[in-house]
This record gives structure tokens, C-alpha cells and sequence, in this order.
């Protein structure tokens, strides 16, 4: 480990217990201010919300009233029914002492007398209409001022009170009701948005006989969440439960208009105000609207900001069911701790660079002493011993002081003494350690022969237990075969010819060979019985490789068809290729060219061809397995001819090998798979096979992400076989 300098030592714990204590009573400093920033957040939004829902409490109970006056005026013949310009003046009272919108009366006859505000300015006077007889039923209209005159008068035939939504949503409710929220439109663009409380009048038979209605504009509502003044940049909006905008702190209108079509509500995610659209598409990426209940304190980030949300159903008795949302900033009240803040790492920065300042004086005043010592020690290391150091101010200092200094004065006078011993003492070491440097390097060489002897004992006693463990019972299974073909055959031949003298056998018999399906075991018993055939004989020659690994006999040498031994080795890999839960089913492609027949060991070559296959199968279950990708699996085996020989070249599309595990691959146990599933001797083997044994190459390509290529290369001829033993299944291991 590196050495620490003494001033380093006395400076840092110094600095670091000052930064530590002031940025600790900094943090929490921070972290109790963002509590209570969070705690006046709350009370601010809830204390906002009370605040909005007393008001549509009162706001919203007036039309009530008002229609309930009328209809007690009616009944007290305070009003008659039918004169309708006395209604008229009654409603332009009424709206003009509740600041109603528009106050309506309408029969189902026809007839119609209302009053009402005629823009959302009321300097620009109230309206007094009326459709009756008197009129010859067209629409008639006086504009009055504040004291009842009238400034302007006109008619209207294009006027039909029962297309409006406070006369038809009343008569299909058949009870008092609100009516959906509709804009007034009108030929001068639309001025505000409304939303009616009506209820039908009855006669004495429980006969409709009109609707009373009124209008309340909703920028009444706006004009309120504005005044609130929530925070600096807080917003305050309403919206229905489909996320239509009823009214908001901000200076847009909850309608778009657009030129020569009819004006639109405006939904909340589109308001041009980025904290209402911003808020609304987080409320609706919370959940759903309609399912909020229960008053809901939320919070999240716009553009790199904290906010602070509050959602708060608002419900009536009569079918309004409105959202009321709170949205305020962080920022709003983060202003003073961003202050205090900024002074506190002002502090912590002025108190660090003075105790820096301090530790530095202090370090100096300590550590001068100490590296005077910290010199002479190393002279004397460096062999001048007649080092003396210089009496300290310091107690402590000065004791260690005189003590170096005595040390040094004894000291000279024994390397004096011990010069003349340590040199024959180290002739005597140097002829020792020459004896032992040559007997440790004879040590090594046995033991190295020794374990390498006894790694090649054991691995050739456990393959030939293991050959001759699998051999035994394969043999009873491979003797058995025949036999049983012949049997089965027999028995095929007995029930095809019971099926042609007994066409038409029992119902019992009848109903079985159609549950076990008959035809298609007939037909497909002899190729379970060629797959076992085939399967056994693959052991015979796995057992045979084994053997030949344990150097304990030899297989045959015969001339041979290469492409015979791949297809059987790709018969037993089929299963292999089909398509997996995470892995599409891979593509063989064989590209064979004529070959002529070559002098072999059959068995080793197959047990090479399915080694590699086996191997490129693994690694295309590396790379595509549990991954989505456009490429295909694949593996191809091709076939050529050489001047002197064959090739045989497979490859794939797999995870491939860097050039570390590449240079290692043919070493034997060296492997890549987990513990368990490899033993890293199939490519040890194949080398040794196709190199030692036949005589050829084994050349390898490979590519990170793309794929491998190996190539085996044999001669049509082997030149000086080894001695090979004839093998049978009825030897024993």
C-alpha cells in the first residue's frame, strides 16, 4: 500500500469532521424545508379546493332557487301564465338581482319569455324576449340598461327554443335536471359557454304544459378560480369525467372556435396552458377518470419541475359529477430554501477553506519535525549512519528525537562489528541456496510427471468403466432387435391375414383398432423398430470412440461414403433442430458435392460430425434464444474435393467465440459451458481424431455475433495407419 504523507493525515479527518457536521445540518436543513414545503403544499391545495366547492355549492344552488320562485309565483298568481312580457320583466329582476345568465320560460305550445345577460359583459345590457301571439309567435327582443329602459329592440324568426338543451333535456328527464354544457352561438362568434337547471311545469293532470330553465355562464366560474389566486403559477381547473374543460384559472376560453363551423368544448390535454395540459395527460395516465372518488393529493414532474396536485370529485343531486384539480408548483415555494440553500454552501465552503487553512498550520508545525526524522531515517537506509537530528520544542518530539539519536551512535558502532561476520555468512547462504534452487527444480519436474501420469490412469480406467457399463446392455438391446423385427414382421403378416378371412371381425375388435389406430401402428412399427436399430448401432460406435479414447482397442479402417455418416449423425440431432418455446426452428441447409468413397474409421468421423453439429446447435441456442431477431437460424454442411482428399466444411449462424477461447478451444477440459453441461473433450477428441488419427486438418473460423466455420480436410488414402484391433459387440471392455 501506498504511504500517506503526515500532513495529508492531520489535514483530511480535520477538514472532513467540519464538512461532515456542516453539510449534515445543511441536509436536514434542506430535507425539513422540503417536508414543510410539502405539508403548506397540501393544506394550500386542500384549503383551495374547500374554497372552489363552496362556491359551486352556492353558485350552483341559484338557478334552483330562482326556479323555484317562479314556480311559487305562478302558483300564488303573483305571475300569470300567459302574460309573458310581465314574465319577461320578472325574469330581468331575477337575473339581474341572483347575476344569473339567462332566465327561461318556454310552453309546449309554443310560447316563450325570458331575460337574461345578452353578452358576458353586463355593461352591455340585458335582454327582455318573449314568443307569443302578441308576436305572431316570432321571436321579439328589447335590450334594457341597467334601470329597466330600452335601448334597442328587434325580432329574431330563426329562434327556437326547443332545439336548446335546457328545454329538451328537461322534458326527456321529466324531473328538474342539468342540462349538458352548451355554448351560445349565435351570428356573432360564440361568448361564453353555459349550463342550464331546468324542470318541467305540470297542470293539474300531470300534463307537461312547458319548462322553466337557467342559464348559468360558466366563465362566472373561470372568473372566481382566477381571483383565487392559487400561487404564482398554480392553476385551478374543472373538467367533467370524459376530461371536457368546464372552467380554469387561465385566460383561454374552454371552447375552440373556428371559422364558419360551430364552436367546440375543449378537452383538457389540449388547452394551450402547459401546466392544465400537462396535468390533465398525467391524471389520465394515472387511471381512469370515472373511477376517482375520493379527494386524491398526487405529484409529478414537468419540464424538470416538482408539482403538487389535488383531484376532488364535486357532485349534486341532480347529475352533475365534476372533477376539481389543483395543480401548484414546487417552485412556488422553494424560493427562500433555494436561498438558504445557496447560504448554506456558502458556509460549509468558508468554514472547509478555514479549516483547511487551519489544518495546514497545524500540519506544518507537527509534520517539520517528523520529516527532519523521516530524512535521516532514510540516510541511514541508505547506509549514512552518522545521521543526527535537531532537538524539538515538542515534548514528544523531542523525547523521539534523542532516542533516533542514540539509536544512530549504536548503530554505527555495530555494523562496524557486523560487517566482518555478514560476509562469510553470506557465502555460506550463497552456496545453500544454490543446492536447494537445483533440488526444489528436480521436485517439480516429478511431481509434474507424477500427476500428469496419474490425471491420463484415471481419465483411462473411468472411460473404459464407462464403455464398458454402456456396451453390456446395448448389446442385449442390439442382439434383441432382430429377433424382434422378425417377430414383428410375423405378427404383421398374422394380422393382415386375419383382416383378409375375417373382413369384417367383431364390434369388440372393431372399436379397438380404431381407438389404437390400427393402420398407422402397422405401418409405423418397422420404423421404430429401423430408429432403435439405428439408435443402437450409434451407441455401439459412442462406445467404440470411448474406447478408442482409452487407447484400450481400435476401431475398423474401411472405405466409406462420407454423406451416409453425416446424414446419420443428422438423424439422431434431429429433435435438436426443431423450433423451442424461445427459439424458431433452425435451417439445415447440405450442400454435398460428389465425393468418392475414402479409407476411414467411420465411427470417429461420425463422432466428430455430431461433436461440431452438436456444438453449432449450442451456440445458435446462445445467441437467438430468449432474443427477438430478424435473422434466421441456420447451420450448413457442405462437401468438396481437394487434389489429394475431401472437405467437409459446417457452419452457422451462432454467438460465435472471441480469439481468447478460439486460440484455447482444442485444449482438453477446457470449456465455455457452465458446470455440468460440457466436459470440454468433444473438440479434444475431434482434433485427435481428424489430425492423429486420419491424417487430415481441423481448421476453425469464427466471428463474434456472425458465426463459426469448421473445416475438416482428410486424405482419400491413409499413409501408415496405427495398428487397429477388429472390434465386435461381444467384447468385453
Amino acid at each position: 500500500m501506498k504511504p500517506v504523507s503526515l500532513r495529508l493525515v492531520l489535514v483530511v479527518p480535520f477538514v472532513l469532521q467540519i464538512f461532515t457536521a456542516v453539510g449534515l445540518t445543511g441536509y436536514f436543513s434542506l430535507r425539513n424545508g422540503q417536508k414543510a414545503v410539502e405539508s403548506l403544499a397540501s393544506q394550500l391545495r386542500s384549503e383551495m379546493s374547500n374554497r372552489i366547492d363552496q362556491h359551486l355549492d352556492s353558485y350552483l344552488e341559484t338557478p334552483r332557487q330562482i326556479n323555484q320562485m317562479t314556480i311559487d309565483a305562478i302558483d300564488q298568481g303573483l305571475l300569470r301564465p300567459n302574460d309573458y312580457a310581465s314574465i319577461g320583466r320578472y325574469f330581468w329582476r331575477q337575473a339581474k338581482l341572483f347575476n344569473a345568465g339567462y332566465i327561461n320560460y318556454g310552453k309546449v305550445t309554443g310560447e316563450f319569455a325570458g331575460a337574461g345577460q345578452v353578452t358576458n359583459n353586463p355593461a352591455d345590457g340585458m335582454a327582455i324576449s318573449q314568443i307569443s301571439a302578441a308576436t305572431n309567435q316570432v321571436m321579439s327582443y328589447s335590450i334594457v340598461n341597467d334601470r329597466g329602459d330600452r335601448v334597442e329592440s328587434g325580432t329574431d324568426p330563426t329562434y327556437d327554443y326547443r332545439r336548446e338543451a335546457w328545454y329538451v333535456d328537461a322534458l326527456a328527464a321529466g324531473k328538474p335536471t342539468w342540462s349538458k354544457i352548451y355554448i351560445w352561438d349565435g351570428d356573432a362568434p360564440p361568448i361564453n359557454i353555459s349550463i342550464a337547471f331546468s324542470q318541467p311545469i305540470y297542470d293539474a293532470q300531470d300534463q307537461i304544459v312547458g319548462v322553466i330553465g337557467v342559464d348559468l355562464l360558466l366563465s362566472k366560474i373561470s372568473d372566481f378560480l382566477r381571483q383565487l389566486q392559487v400561487s404564482p403559477n398554480g392553476k385551478a381547473f374543472i373538467i367533467e369525467r370524459n376530461s371536457l374543460l368546464v372552467a380554469s384559472s387561465s385566460a383561454e376560453q374552454p371552447f375552440v372556435e373556428r371559422d364558419g363551423e360551430v364552436a367546440k368544448r375543449l378537452q383538457a390535454i389540449d388547452s394551450r396552458d402547459p401546466l392544465i395540459r400537462s396535468t390533465s395527460r398525467f391524471l389520465l395516465e394515472q387511471g381512469n377518470l370515472p373511477g376517482i372518488q375520493t379527494s386524491q393529493q398526487l405529484d409529478f414532474n414537468f419540464e424538470g419541475e416538482h408539482q403538487y396536485v389535488q383531484v376532488t370529485p364535486w357532485r349534486d343531486a341532480f347529475g352533475l359529477d365534476w372533477l376539481v384539480v389543483i395543480t401548484v408548483p414546487e417552485s412556488d415555494f422553494m424560493a427562500q430554501i433555494h436561498a438558504n440553500r445557496r447560504t448554506t454552501i456558502l458556509l460549509c465552503l468558508l468554514a472547509l477553506l478555514v479549516s483547511t487553512l487551519l489544518g495546514l498550520l497545524t500540519a506544518r508545525w507537527i509534520a517539520q519535525p517528523v520529516r527532519r526524522l523521516s530524512a535521516a531515517s532514510a540516510a541511514m537506509a541508505n547506509g549514512q549512519l552518522d545521521q543526527q537530528v535537531a532537538r524539538s520544542p515538542i515534548r514528544e518530539l523531542d523525547v523521539l528525537a534523542r532516542s533516533f539519536n542514540r539509536m544512530s551512535e549504536q548503530l554505527r558502532n555495530s555494523f562496524v562489528s557486523l560487517e566482518t561476520s555478514n560476509e562469510d555468512l553470506e557465502t555460506k547462504v550463497r552456496d545453500r541456496t544454490e543446492e536447494l534452487s537445483q533440488a526444489l527444480q528436480t521436485l517439480k519436474q516429478a511431481q509434474a510427471q507424477l500427476v500428469q501420469q496419474e490425471k491420463m490412469s484415471s481419465l483411462g480406467q473411468m472411460v473404459a468403466g464407462i464403455a464398458h457399463e454402456i456396451n453390456n446392455p446395448v448389446s442385449f438391446i442390439h442382439g434383441n432387435l432382430a429377433p424382434l423385427s422378425r417377430y414383428v414382421d410375423d405378427l404383421v403378416q398374422a394380422i393382415e391375414l386375419y383382416q383378409q378371412h375375417y373382413p369384417q371381425p367383431c364390434s369388440p375388435i372393431q372399436v379397438h383398432a380404431q381407438a389404437v389406430d390400427l393402420p398407422f401402428v402397422l405401418q409405423d412399427l418397422p420404423h421404430l423398430i429401423d430408429s432403435m436399430r439405428t439408435g443402437t448401432d450409434r451407441i455401439c460406435e459412442i462406445v467404440l470412440s470411448l474406447r478408442n479414447f482409452s487407447r484400450l482397442d481400435e476401431a475398423q479402417q474401411k472405405l466409406v461414403n462420407l454423406h451416409d455418416g453425416i446424414d446419420s449423425t443428422l438423424l439422431l440431432l434431429q429433435h435438436r433442430f426443431k423450433a423451442l418455446p424461445n427459439r424458431s426452428a433452425i435451417v439445415l441447409t447440405k450442400q454435398y458435392a460428389p465425393l468418392p468413397p475414402i479409407e476411414c474409421f467411420a465411427g470417429q468421423l461420425n463422432q466428430v460430425v455430431m461433436n461440431l453439429i452438436d456444438n453449432a446447435i449450442d451456440a445458435i441456442d446462445a445467441k437467438f434464444c430468449n432474443r427477438s431477431l430478424d435473422e434466421v437460424p441456420r447451420i450448413t454442411i457442405a462437401t468438396a474435393t481437394r487434389a489429394t482428399g475431401v472437405a467437409i466444411h459446417i457452419s452457422d449462424n451462432g454467438c460465435g467465440m472471441p480469439e481468447a477461447v478460439r486460440s484455447r478451444m482444442f485444449d482438453p477440459f477446457f470449456t465455455t459451458k457452465p458446470v455440468g453441461d460440457g466436459t470440454g473433450l468433444g473438440l479434444a477428441i475431434s482434433y485427435q481424431i481428424i489430425v492423429e488419427q486420419h491424417q487430415g486438418q481441423l481448421h476453425c473460423i469464427s466471428t463474434v455475433n456472425e458465426g463459426t466455420q469448421f473445416s475438416i480436410e482428410l486424405p482419400l488414402k491413409l499413409q501408415n495407419p496405427p495398428s487397429q484391433v477388429e472390434d465386435s459387440q461381444a467384447a468385453t471392455i
